[in-house]
C-alpha cells in the first residue's frame, strides 16, 4: 500500500500568470491518477495540520519565516522575481512541510513508500530567504524530523531533480546523520552544486550532468555511483526531492529523461530500501510531470507487494 499525502490546500498558493510553478500542476497529476485503469493500491491521506513557526526555527531564521508570514498576510509578495508568497501561501509552505513529515511517519510505520504531493516546493529554500520558487526546505527538515523518530540514526536524501537542491544542502552537510546525493544539470541554476563540495563527513555527493543527457547517461551514473554512495551509508530509509524537470519535454531544463525513465529509477532506489519518501519538487510541463509521476508511484506498487 503506498500512501500519497495531499490537499485542495495545496491550490491555494497563487504565482504570477504564465509562472510555471502553478495548481495545474497538481491538478494535472491528480487527475491522471484517477484515470488509472491499473489496480493501484493506494492509500490516500490529508496532511496533518501543524503549527510549526518554532520548529521552523530551526532550520530558517525567525527573521525570514516573520517575514513570509507577514507578507502572506499583507496580501502577498515576492522573494526575487520567480518567488511569490500569496495570501494563503504562508499556511499552504507550513502544510507541505507537515506533509512531507506524515509522509515520514507513514512509511515508518507501514515500512512502505509514501509519497508527498505538495507544493511550494522546497529544495532551493536556504536558511534566510526563499528563492527558485521554494519557501521552506521541505526535505532537509523532512530528513532532519525522520532522526528524531525511533530506530532511526542515518537519513540519505537523494535529488533527482534537473536543478541542484542548494536548500538542502545548506542544511543537511553538516549533520553526519543525513547523507545527500544530488545529481543535477549543470552549469544550470542555481549554480551551486560542485562535485568538489563534499560535505562535513564527506555525507555529499553531487552529480552534474550535460544538457542533452538521457537514460543512457542517468542509468550508469545511478548504477555506478548514486547507489553505491547510498548503499554505503546504510540509511534507515531514503527520502527522494522528486523532480520532474529533466524530462525531455520540460522547458526548465535541457535533460532528456522520458516518464518511463522514472519508474528506472524509482526500482534502483528501491533495491536499497523500501523505506522511500517522495516529495514533489519541479517539473513543469503538464503531461511529462504527471505521467512521470505515475510511473514512480507503479514502480513502487510492483516491486512492494504487501506478500514480499
Amino acid at each position: 500500500m503506498i500512501s500519497i499525502i495531499y490537499s485542495d490546500k495545496f491550490l491555494l498558493h497563487k504565482t504570477s500568470d504564465n509562472h510555471p510553478e502553478r495548481p495545474e500542476r497538481l491538478r494535472a497529476i491528480i487527475e491522471a491518477l484517477g484515470q488509472q485503469t491499473d489496480n493501484l493500491l493506494l492509500h490516500w491521506v490529508e496532511p496533518t495540520s501543524r503549527d510549526l513557526r518554532k520548529y521552523l526555527n530551526r532550520f530558517h531564521s525567525s527573521k525570514y519565516i516573520q517575514k513570509v508570514e507577514d507578507m502572506a498576510n499583507n496580501g502577498g509578495g515576492n522573494f526575487y522575481e520567480d518567488t511569490f508568497v500569496s495570501p494563503d501561501s504562508f499556511n499552504v509552505a507550513l502544510l507541505a512541510v507537515s506533509a512531507w513529515m506524515d509522509g515520514i511517519n507513514l512509511t515508518l510505520k507501514t515500512g512502505y513508500p509514501s509519497f508527498a504531493l505538495v507544493r511550494p516546493p522546497g529544495h532551493h529554500a536556504l536558511q534566510n530567504t526563499g528563492m527558485g520558487f521554494c519557501l521552506f526546505a521541505n526535505a532537509a527538515i523532512a530528513a532532519h524530523y525522520a532522526l528524531e523518530q525511533p530506530d532511526v540514526e542515518r537519513v540519505a536524501i537523494l535529488d533527482w531533480d534537473v536543478h541542484h537542491g542548494n536548500g538542502t544542502q545548506e542544511l543537511v552537510e553538516n549533520n553526519p546523520h543525513i547523507a545527500l546525493c544530488s545529481i543535477h544539470q549543470s552549469p544550470f541554476f542555481p549554480f551551486t552544486g560542485r562535485e568538489e563540495e563534499r560535505g562535513a563527513y564527506d555525507n555529499v555527493l553531487n552529480i552534474r550532468v550535460k544538457q542533452g543527457n538521457s537514460i543512457k547517461e542517468y542509468k550508469p551514473i545511478f548504477e555506478e555511483r548514486v547507489i553505491p554512495f547510498l548503499l554505503d551509508f546504510q540509511p534507515n530509509l531514503l527520502i527522494v526531492s522528486a523532480g520532474y524537470d529533466a524530462n525531455e519535454a520540460d522547458s526548465l531544463g535541457w535533460v532528456k529523461l522520458q516518464p518511463e525513465d522514472y519508474g528506472i529509477l524509482t526500482k534502483l532506489c528501491l533495491g536499497i530500501t523500501r523505506k522511500i519518501i517522495f516529495g514533489l519538487e519541479g517539473g513543469y510541463e503538464l503531461n511529462s510531470l504527471a505521467q512521470s509521476v505515475i510511473q514512480t508511484i507503479k514502480a513502487c506498487v510492483s516491486s512492494c507487494s504487501p506478500w514480499d
